[in-house]
């Protein structure tokens, strides 16, 4: 796969979140579990999600048999610790995905933990995302105004 990473770094994905997901290497921090998650997500890689979430948090399975969802963009809006040297971190995202053929934003306070030198994801917040305004840009990322995308009657 020579094309950029879905995580949205401009990276080329074997530069960026692949080595990860291939388990060649592990994220030294926080943030970088975080996009690689959320690539494991767009390439629907349920083994790495449930390799990279804590044991006490994470379900006992992850089907993506029937999923229909298009991640369309990550964008980090915060992050807090979770730096190499850190046991805890904490990284705010909006992710957004095409389902159903509706646009929609999952907004997350994620909260990761450093086990024997593993970052792992814990746990997360959903956060309200208030529905765009018809002249604000739509969440699909298309560059479009809202109402003249998928806010359109």
């Amino acid at each position: 796969m020579e094309d950029f990473c879905p995580c949205g770094s401009a990276r080329r994905f074997a530069d960026c979140c692949g080595p990860f997901l291939s388990g060649a290497r592990r994220p030294d921090d926080a943030l970088s579990l975080m996009r690689s998650r959320y690539t494991a997500y767009c390439l629907r890689d349920a083994a790495y999600l449930r390799d990279t979430w804590h044991p006490r948090t994470r379900p006992e399975t992850l089907d993506f048999s029937g999923d229909t969802t298009a991640w369309a963009g990550l964008d980090i809006v915060r992050h807090e610790g979770g730096g190499a040297q850190a046991s805890q971190g904490v990284v705010e995202f909006i992710a957004a995905y095409r389902q159903g053929g509706v646009s929609r934003r999952l907004r997350e306070s994620s909260r990761f933990v450093k086990e024997a030198g593993v970052w792992l994801y814990l746990d997360g917040d959903v956060l309200a995302e208030p529905k765009p305004g018809r002249n604000d840009p739509c969440p699909c990322g298309s560059g479009k105004k809202y109402k003249k995308c998928c806010g359109g009657s």
